[in-house]
């Protein structure tokens, strides 16, 4: 089975959590076909800029019924599973050499196999070398019109200026733990667990404000199969029980 995070992970641009600053505006872009050929996600790792990324391949893919993604038909359920032969998702941290870039920009210039929109996602792109930026420059200025990039990174401070240029920036914020409780909440229903609103508060305060981190919490307390309580969260963790901190604060 699959980890809850690749499990939880929106198929619907209404599934994501926070983010509305950079959903709204991609959302109705697409829905009007002014689909930009270059996109940077820059922000903390956690907060859904793959995940944006993904959308953005599944709505301009899609061949299911309004309102797009549909979530739901073959090209959808192929970018949800990874293995959508015009979606590419490439770890720039491993692939970061000019050779590299080469070898993407002979296949930038071949059609899509299914006739829609060929998506390059690079995630960790500050980990490409400046030659290897230099030798994108020129596709990512003047891609082909059946071509989007998106950019995904935590540190674009780190990307060259004349590619961030090229690019329609949008910048991802932490998500406040109200928004992940809420989130988690859903998720423990789904699975047919309690869990105390306690329990799940804790959880958000400490995913520090990634979604992912959360999450992962999350199946990490679900894998002992009992209820969520505050307590069972601080044992988990390591952290000293509320009840013990409450003691300490009394009088003599």
């Amino acid at each position: 089975m699959s980890a809850i995070y690749q499990r939880a992970r929106p198929v619907r641009w209404e599934d994501v959590v926070g983010q509305e600053h950079v959903k709204d505006v991609l959302r109705a872009a697409l829905s009007q076909g002014r689909v930009g050929h270059a996109y940077l996600f820059s922000g903390p790792r956690g907060v859904g800029k793959t995940t944006t990324a993904r959308l953005i391949a599944m709505t301009a893919n899609c061949t299911g019924p309004l309102p797009k993604p549909c979530g739901e038909c073959d090209s959808c359920l192929a970018v949800r599973a990874g293995s959508h032969p015009d979606v590419l998702e490439i770890d720039a941290a491993s692939n970061n050499s000019v050779d590299d870039v080469r070898d993407l920009r002979e296949k930038v210039a071949l059609a899509a196999m299914r006739g829609g929109k060929k998506i390059y996602i690079l995630d960790e792109a500050h980990m490409m070398s400046r030659a290897a930026f230099n030798a994108l420059l020129k596709t990512l200025e003047e891609p082909p019109g059946h071509v989007i990039f998106i950019l995904a990174t935590t540190e674009p401070e780190k990307i060259i200026p004349t590619i961030l240029s090229r690019c329609q920036h949008y910048r991802f914020r932490r998500l406040t733990p109200e928004e992940i409780a809420g989130k988690l909440s859903g998720l423990v229903e789904r699975e047919g667990v309690s869990a105390e609103p306690a329990a799940l508060a804790l959880i958000g305060r400490l995913a520090d404000g990634a979604m992912r981190d959360g999450e992962s919490l999350l199946e990490r307390m679900l894998a002992a199969g009992n209820a969520i309580t505050r307590t069972a969260v601080e044992e988990a963790l390591g952290l000293p029980l509320a009840s013990a901190c409450a003691a300490l604060r009394r009088p003599w």
